[in-house]
């Protein structure tokens, strides 16, 4: 874990209040690996004082990029920062997602900004297994694709791909994904998480989910961010450093 000055090289807006910061760390870029996150001070000033937890979108060499939308005054300074400009980054942080397995083929599912964790995944799985990339949103405005492949929409208006949201397009495709050697790999929204959860479970799907909690330091410390277990031994579980990533059925979402 290291704690970073690093410097901005660019600054994307992808679409729709989408955004791609891309920073030079190549600390952090040597051992991360795809599901793990990093915390960021967006300002060096007391206000906002919290950093902020991003996942790591991709890194390409020395280069990591964060994606991200405008919510608050945090995220709109990250997206004006001038090039030449730094931010403060710690990290890697968490457990990623474990790629290795006995599985032919990996499916992704991913809803709205769920999206970020797997450009990164999906560049470092995609000489070993066949990917699929199951990505839903409300509207077509809120369908992230960036660095993906072998992509099936699903949006709740249908106004882009498949007319319903992402796990009802999976039961769409049961019987083709049930045919093949399986695993799946998830980021979205807690409703999602949790449709996809039962999904799983019903199929005896082998899943791995990164949730989402608030957190503060990022790595323990402040037991801020805790997710119910379903075991008995450990009841709660920190988001922070247990996860992000978890099997899903070892956790209530």
């Amino acid at each position: 874990m290291f704690i970073i000055d690093a410097p901005v090289e660019e600054t994307i807006e992808l679409e729709n209040n989408i955004y791609l910061l891309k920073v030079f760390a190549p600390e952090i870029t040597s051992i991360i690996k795809p599901g793990q996150f990093l915390n960021v001070r967006v300002s060096d000033r007391m206000h906002p004082l919290l950093r902020r937890p991003f996942s790591a979108c991709d890194v390409i060499g020395d280069h990591l990029y964060l994606m991200f939308n405008i919510l608050g005054q945090g995220t709109n300074i990250l997206a004006h920062k001038p090039k030449g400009s730094t931010i403060d980054v710690l990290g890697p942080l968490g457990k990623g997602f474990n790629l290795n397995g006995d599985y032919d083929t990996a499916v992704i599912v991913a809803g709205g900004l769920g999206s970020a964790p797997f450009p990164y995944f999906t560049r470092a799985l995609a000489d070993k297994k066949e990917i699929l990339s199951f990505i839903g949103g409300r509207t077509h405005h809120d369908v992230i694709t960036y660095g993906m492949k072998n992509i099936k929409i699903a949006t709740d208006n249908g106004s882009n791909g498949f007319n319903g949201n992402v796990v009802q397009l999976l039961k769409k495709d049961l019987e083709t994904l049930k045919s093949k050697r399986t695993k799946f790999f998830a980021c979205g929204p807690t409703p999602m998480l949790r449709a996809l959860r039962t999904f799983c479970i019903e199929n005896d799907f082998d899943c791995e989910a990164s949730t989402e909690c608030a957190m503060a330091c990022g790595f323990g410390i402040c037991q801020g961010c805790p997710i119910e277990s379903v075991h008995q031994k450990e009841k709660y579980l920190l988001v922070c450093k247990d996860g992000p990533v978890f099997n899903i059925k070892d956790v209530i979402i």
